[in-house]
């Protein structure tokens, strides 16, 4: 087997407010992996929230690129990345990355699309996705949310956590004025108290039709405090920043309404089908959520598209230019293309076109 790894600049189409960040750009670092003519790809991304910066990705990505050329194929290298004990030294998104490049690659090999390598009896998935609006003023909000409605997008999720909690409350209300009919999800990224969250949340129930769930509404760190949280509160609560791992929702589950699940921050494709089957029967219901990235960093998740109730794949919506196609979702559908793999292409860009790397940074391992 062979490695090699790439780095790009993601740009967003607009900077993307939450509540402790702005992001306009990040960094992706796509490993490809190849054996005998085929080739796997992953991805993983740049968080300043998970402490994950370029040359650390780089760096963690090499190593793992190392460990991959020792292997005879891929699948022997699928089964070794399962074998590896957790917290081993590879962080989640390193780990997702490397796990999506190997599930490509031994899915072209067998000629399944992914979903199918998982289950051989599985429909091609396809899932209503949620489109996020930034904490932006009340009056953009509502211009985004209905240029949204008109394309097809039928779940909108706001971004909360203003200094002035006024401001969330009128955002949300020019949401749904200007979406009537969408169901609207809430995501204040841990930015409010419990008292606020408790004094908030019956504001948003009372619209109508109500705002449908709620994401992090508290700061993580204190479990309890949400799960409590979500024993008396009027909307749907989903865990996120506190439900990183298997153990983190092995705590949660059946106390809180829903756990948001993203693969950079679980560990890939077959951790969250353990947390999934954990979540089975517990009256926690699973979300699907992604980091701003490439098609190629979302194609993972959209090939477990019908196992949860949310859907939130719109990362690579985001984007001023995709490198990747093949999951849709501008139609407000995101959905697996039936091609083996993850099923996704590389778009040509304008410098590959003229024989250049068009400022990209590659390394090969041999």
């Amino acid at each position: 087997m062979k490695a090699d790894q790439r780095t790009v600049r993601l740009e967003l189409a607009e900077p993307l407010r939450i509540s402790r960040s702005t992001m306009a750009a990040r960094d992706a670092v796509w490993l490809t992996v190849e054996h005998a003519g085929q080739y796997g790809h992953g991805e993983a991304v740049t968080s300043g929230y998970y402490g994950l910066d370029t040359a650390t990705l780089q760096r963690l990505l090499h190593q793992a690129s190392r460990d991959l050329v020792r292997c005879a194929d891929p699948e022997s290298a699928l089964s070794a990345l399962r074998e590896e004990e957790p917290g081993h030294h590879r962080p989640a998104a390193v780990r997702a990355a490397v796990e999506s490049a190997l599930l490509d690659l031994c899915g072209k090999r067998a000629g399944l699309a992914l979903h199918r390598l998982l289950d051989p009896s599985s429909p091609r998935p396809f899932a209503t996705t949620a489109r996020t609006v930034g904490i932006v003023p009340a009056e953009r909000a509502a211009v985004r949310a209905r240029s949204l409605a008109d394309s097809g997008f039928s779940v909108i999720k706001i971004k909360a956590g203003s200094p002035d909690p006024e401001d969330d409350v009128a955002r949300v209300r020019a949401v749904r004025a200007a979406a009537p009919t969408a169901r609207l999800l809430l995501d204040p990224n841990g930015a409010w108290t419990v008292a606020r969250a408790r004094e908030l949340l019956p504001r948003f129930a009372e619209l109508e039709p109500a705002v449908e769930a709620v994401e992090q509404p508290i700061a993580p760190g204190d479990p309890e405090a949400l799960a409590r949280l979500a024993e008396r509160s009027p909307l749907l609560v989903i865990a996120d920043e506190d439900a990183v791992d298997h153990e983190d929702v092995r705590r949660l589950a059946g106390r809180v309404q829903g756990v948001n699940v993203k693969l950079a921050k679980c560990g890939g494709v077959h951790a969250a089908l353990r947390i999934a089957s954990l979540l089975e029967g517990s009256g926690t219901d699973l979300m699907l959520g992604c980091l701003t990235a490439s098609t190629l960093g979302l194609a993972p998740a959209v090939h477990l598209a019908d196992r949860a109730r949310w859907i939130d794949l719109d990362g690579h919506l985001l984007l001023a230019h995709d490198p990747w196609t093949g999951i849709g979702g501008t139609d407000g559908v995101v959905r697996t293309s039936g091609r083996p793999g993850l099923g996704v292409r590389r778009r040509a860009t304008a410098e590959e076109a003229e024989g250049t790397e068009g400022g990209e940074h590659r390394e090969d391992v041999a």
